[in-house]
């Protein structure tokens, strides 16, 4: 096998267990990444914070997260891209995050709310504008129905080790076409 397939195959091994999402493989599963791994989920903001992880053990949060609650993950494996150069290979992909949310969600976003008012060191204001925001948002997003398909961006970089192909370098992301949802703020 040249290692173009051998790359496809970590690939479909890896959307095997994403398809899968037996909670009792988590750490088998995490075999399929380095030793010395760094990956980044769609809420990563800065290294080791949110969903930027820096190990393989704090990677499988993320893993475990996305089993149990993210959605039905899927790799467009046959528009795949994949390029090796000796040790090393890099992947660019498209994939969707496909999940069902019904009117539960409103209820689970007053949760939030509550939550979020008792929240230190933000002004009413701010507290009153994201609160809007994501009422605006949840209203128009189950107006549209309760399937969610999105659109997401994957890429990572693999290297070959003695035991075949392992991701080393991993970002899940989604595209968008508003202002970003993350903003920085007064150099925050």
């Amino acid at each position: 096998m040249n290692p173009l397939q051998e790359i496809q195959q970590l690939l479909q091994t890896f959307q095997d267990g994403y398809t899968r999402r037996d909670l009792a493989q988590v750490d088998t599963f995490m075999e399929l990444f380095a030793s010395e791994v760094e990956v980044i989920g769609t809420n990563g903001l800065k290294p080791g914070v949110d969903e930027w992880y820096l190990t393989r053990e704090t990677a499988r949060e993320l893993v475990q997260g996305d089993w149990e609650g993210w959605g039905d993950f899927r790799l467009d494996l046959d528009s795949v891209s994949i390029h090796s150069r000796s040790e090393v290979g890099w992947i660019a992909a498209t994939a969707t995050v496909t999940q069902i949310i019904g009117e539960e969600n409103y209820a689970s976003y007053l949760e939030y709310v509550k939550a979020y008012i008792d929240q230190p060191g933000l002004s009413a204001e701010q507290k009153l504008h994201n609160i809007l925001r994501g009422g605006t948002n949840t209203v128009y997003e189950l107006r549209r129905g309760e399937k969610f398909v999105w659109p997401l961006r994957f890429t990572a970089v693999v290297v070959r080790q003695p035991e075949g192909w392992k991701f080393a370098q991993m970002n899940f992301s989604f595209p968008t076409v508003y202002f970003p949802d993350v903003r920085f703020v007064d150099g925050n």
